[in-house]
């Protein structure tokens, strides 16, 4: 009877011990050891009392070591993401003063280009009032083109005053009355008016036909002008202020045939108005 016992037990040990039923055996002796725990922490021991406070503080004390690394993993990625999101906003700004420093810069050329550009051609302004007058007669001839307005030294005419219709140029004053001028017109064939023309700042004369065109004159060989070009005053010689526009140029085969047609219809003037402009001091 003790023999088959200890076979019994030798069985049992032998089952437990073997490589594929460790796992089992440990899962039966924590099953064991926690039935164990709640029976005894059932009893109300001094001993039961301390072990169950020791265990406690080995459970926190144990959770909050290994909790230490995972913090300071969290708070280092926090670290780098604010880090790069600092240098990235660093980078931007950065950015930011060039493009600022480039077109501070970019006005300050402006301002200086536009100041040398204001002595080279002279600026003018306006030296009285616009005033307006009308048409009275219209004199025609197969090459002189002129009109006769109804304003005249009493109304402070002077020679040279610009007559523009609209805001394009149609002549000047070249005589005066005392009730009555004179403006010739730019078709007229003695009508030279120094002009720029757009693109290229081609500098260049605009003279009469006699027609309801005009011709560019005095230009250099290799200056190419684009059809349909531009054609405002320059200002140079201090007769008109630089930038009214005149007409448009239109380019032909022929170099005979290339003229430019003026914005406003010269044989159709009713009002006009009669501009002096001075050179600006300041």
């Amino acid at each position: 009877m003790v023999a088959s016992r200890d076979d019994f037990i030798i069985a049992i040990r032998s089952a437990f011990l073997k490589k594929g039923n460790k796992q089992r055996f440990s899962l039966i002796g924590l099953i064991f050891f926690s039935i164990g725990l709640l029976i005894v922490s059932k009893i109300n021991l001094p001993a039961t009392n301390y072990l169950k406070v020791t265990l406690n503080e080995i459970v926190y004390r144990s959770s909050f070591i290994v909790s230490v690394p995972e913090k300071k993993i969290q708070d280092l990625t926090i670290t780098i993401k604010n880090h790069y999101s600092v240098y990235n906003d660093y980078q931007s700004l950065k950015e930011k003063v060039k493009i600022l420093q480039a077109k501070k810069y970019e006005t300050q050329f402006l301002e200086e280009e536009n100041k040398r550009l204001k002595k080279t051609i002279n600026e003018y302004i306006y030296n009285s009032e616009e005033l307006i007058a009308k048409v009275l007669i219209d004199k025609k001839s197969p090459f002189l083109k002129s009109i006769i307005v109804n304003k005249g030294s009493k109304d402070d005419v002077k020679l040279g005053m610009a007559v523009i219709d609209r805001t394009y140029l149609v002549g000047k004053i070249v005589e005066v009355n005392y009730l009555t001028a004179r403006a010739l017109l730019v078709s007229d064939l003695n009508s030279k008016i120094p002009v720029g023309i757009e693109p290229g700042n081609v500098q260049s004369i605009l003279s009469g036909t006699g027609k309801q065109n005009g011709k560019i004159e005095y230009l250099e060989k290799d200056i190419f002008i684009e059809d349909k070009s531009v054609v405002y005053t320059s200002g140079s010689g201090g007769i008109f202020k630089p930038g009214i526009p005149v007409g448009v140029y239109h380019k032909e085969n022929n170099k005979d045939k290339e003229r430019v047609k003026f914005f406003s219809k010269l044989s159709q003037l009713t009002f006009v108005k009669l501009v002096l402009f001075e050179e600006d001091t300041n």
